[in-house]
């Protein structure tokens, strides 16, 4: 459930018509809805009623400062994968005991980072990583608390992209090297064990494979314990998918029903990572249609919002379903949806039935809350858009539209080439 909805032919997020917001402040802007994230967090974390459970948000699926700052109100901790998003989360005023760091790829100073600032774990990809998060908590002269990100070789059915839990995966370590790294990791000068991790897929519509990878999680815990290593948090990623088209994913009480069930009465600490379940479908992208052009075996429907503001139907040739601002005919023609960068990928959708717009049109694209803004970029020299959040009957400026000097904010050229 989400609240854009029509009044009168008309689209509102909450009780603002979307129209109103485009003449304000242009297009293209992403726009998000404070009930509906509140709303989806709370279910979220409901859901898991009756365990002890921290759910950390992904940050990566929507960084915004104020939507960080709405899931850091309702209790929220913080997935992050990278010293930019730790930056993030303190600054949205996350605990740093709340916020666990993934990701397969640490440097130096963000790993210093994150132990300066007192997180919560890392969850450790790699023997090489626990080594050098070992030698780096020596140098700060502190402790660093580890999970080993375990890789359950558990086919999520998704994108091959965004499979993360495959032997072929870059992610995790296999469970019998886990074992040698925990065996190494307890007897590190600098090391505390705290935990076990897992990550199996993004957009994932199907609750069996989350359950597989509980169970093989567990049998492995089951192991440390012979050995000595007691777990305390059980990290179970994140993953769960939406509905963008025709999907029928779980209800995060169906997802979570066997997980609380397995579970019950132990004495682990669940963490997850809900990011796209969270705020797919609480956002959308406005465009404004510049041209219709028709060619000669397809017609097209230019907007002003191309592949570098959402590049996920470019990518991994997402659907997204788009609908018309204000619906005032009942036509519908079958259209490419494409935008001003010069590259035949450069879409938002392709031979699809859409309403009859015309220039000067406005243009929802839907389920864009998430892997939305976060994965756009200034392509073509682009400034990136505004973002907006609706709270009841008011819209709020979250981000300002970049400027043309904010492109070349921080360059410089050298003085053997001017003049």
């Amino acid at each position: 459930m989400h609240h854009f909805k029509y009044r009168n032919n008309e689209l509102y997020c909450e009780d603002v018509p979307v129209r109103i917001i485009a003449e304000d402040i242009g297009t293209p802007f992403y726009l998000y809805s404070h009930a509906t994230l509140k709303r989806h967090y709370q279910i979220f974390y409901e859901a898991f009623e009756g365990l002890d459970r921290l759910v950390c948000f992904s940050a990566k699926a929507n960084t915004n400062l104020a939507v960080l700052k709405l899931f850091e109100n309702l209790g929220s901790g913080l997935d992050i994968v990278s010293g930019g998003e730790l930056y993030r989360g303190l600054k949205a005023g996350f605990s740093p005991d709340k916020i666990v760091y993934s990701g397969v790829g640490k440097r130096v100073d963000e790993i210093d980072y994150a132990l300066e600032a007192g997180i919560l774990m890392f969850n450790v990809e790699s023997l090489e990583e626990l080594e050098l998060i070992n030698e780096r908590a020596g140098v700060l002269k502190v402790r660093a608390p580890v999970a080993i990100r375990v890789n359950p070789d558990v086919d999520p059915k998704t994108h091959p992209y965004i499979s993360t839990g495959l032997k072929k995966n870059k992610f995790g370590i296999d469970k019998e090297t886990a074992i040698e790294g925990y065996n190494i990791a307890r007897q590190l000068e600098n090391i505390d064990v705290v935990g076990i991790d897992c990550h199996i897929g993004s957009q994932i519509t199907d609750a069996k494979p989350f359950v597989e990878a509980l169970e093989n999680l567990k049998g492995l815990i089951d192991e440390l314990r012979k050995i000595g290593v007691e777990i305390q948090f059980l990290d179970m990623g994140g993953g769960l998918g939406i509905t963008y088209s025709d999907e029928l994913p779980p209800h995060p009480r169906e997802y979570a029903k066997e997980i609380v069930a397995s579970l019950k009465g132990s004495q682990l600490k669940l963490i997850l990572e809900p990011g796209r379940v969270i705020v797919g479908n609480a956002g959308i992208l406005v465009t404004e249609v510049l041209f219709r052009k028709s060619g000669k075996v397809k017609e097209f429907i230019v907007a002003d919002a191309g592949m570098n503001d959402l590049m996920r139907p470019t990518l991994y040739n997402a659907f997204h379903a788009i609908e018309p601002v204000v619906d005032n005919d009942d036509r519908e023609i079958t259209a490419d949806v494409v935008g001003p960068i010069c590259e035949t990928g450069d879409f938002l959708a392709t031979d699809r039935k859409i309403s009859d717009v015309m220039k000067g049109d406005l243009l929802a694209v839907m389920s864009a809350g998430a892997y939305g803004f976060t994965m756009s970029s200034n392509y073509c020299s682009r400034p990136r858009v505004a973002e907006v959040m609706v709270k009841d009957d008011r819209f709020y400026v979250v981000r300002d539209r970049e400027s043309y000097e904010d492109l070349v904010k921080g360059e410089s050229i050298p003085p053997f080439l001017d003049g």
